[in-house]
């Protein structure tokens, strides 16, 4: 597979009254496209931070990003916004539709952002909804929908514009385990049936359980898995100097 996002060396420190605090610290991370990764570890551990600086929410105090063959660290603010607009989706923890929306208004939106005439949003939001099985609920707003609805209308969003990496910061955390099983069972029929690739933060079991491939950070740092992998990848750590992670067989 063909890599899509390529982080090197990449640390971020944020300012703390007279000092600084490190979030992340000399972080080295390959992704190939289609794959469907979680980045892991406890609060604090610097997973948000890091997928925002995938993302392009933020910039690194140090290293560089590639994002499919377009080195982001490099680019003005203007081609930035562009790139996150085509390539890339968001699902955050609370959702983040707008209330007085629609189902389908939401899903709508970034087409919208994108100057998408009126027809072609509707048939493309209209597709969205359906293929996260929401087709009757397209005309309900956000507060007429439950927490696992509110969800899958969010991941529709973040596909319609048919992007080549989906970024989901906690998607599960304010799910029940019902819930949480049907948003991880329809996110991997995604990643499957599309190609899409999926990175994740989470230190959710349950959405761990289903990632094949999981980074597990720590104090900013990517730290090694458990068994064999790690014995593997520990190796061409070594022998390749890159920081080693962790996949599920």
């Amino acid at each position: 597979m063909s890599e899509l996002v390529n982080v090197e060396a990449v640390s971020r420190s944020f300012p703390l009254d007279h000092s600084e605090v490190r979030a992340l610290d000399e972080v080295n991370l390959r992704v190939a496209a289609g794959e469907f990764l979680a980045i892991a570890g406890p609060s604090g551990s610097g997973k948000t931070t890091l997928l925002n600086l995938i993302g392009c929410i933020d910039q690194p105090t140090a290293g560089r990003i590639t994002i499919d063959g377009q080195e982001t660290t490099r680019m003005k603010p203007g081609e930035i916004t562009d790139l996150r607009r085509r390539k890339i989706g968001f699902v955050f923890q609370t959702f983040n539709l707008i209330p007085v929306f629609t189902a389908s208004e939401n899903v709508e939106y970034p087409l919208l952002i994108q100057g998408v005439e009126p027809r072609e949003r509707r048939r493309r939001a209209a597709e969205a909804l359906e293929s996260v099985g929401l087709a009757q609920r397209a005309k309900h707003r956000p507060d007429l929908l439950s927490g696992g609805e509110r969800q899958r209308v969010a991941v529709a969003r973040a596909i319609v514009h048919r992007p080549s990496l989906v970024l989901a910061d906690e998607p599960t955390a304010n799910l029940d385990t019902h819930n949480a099983t049907q948003l991880i069972d329809l996110m991997s029929e995604l990643n499957r049936s599309l190609g899409l690739t999926f990175i994740f933060s989470t230190h959710d079991q349950r959405l761990l359980d289903h990632t094949p491939r999981t980074v597990w950070l720590c104090d900013g740092q990517i730290i090694a898995g458990h068994g064999d992998a790690e014995t593997k990848l520990n190796r061409e750590g070594e022998t390749h100097g890159q920081i080693p992670v962790a996949r599920r067989s």
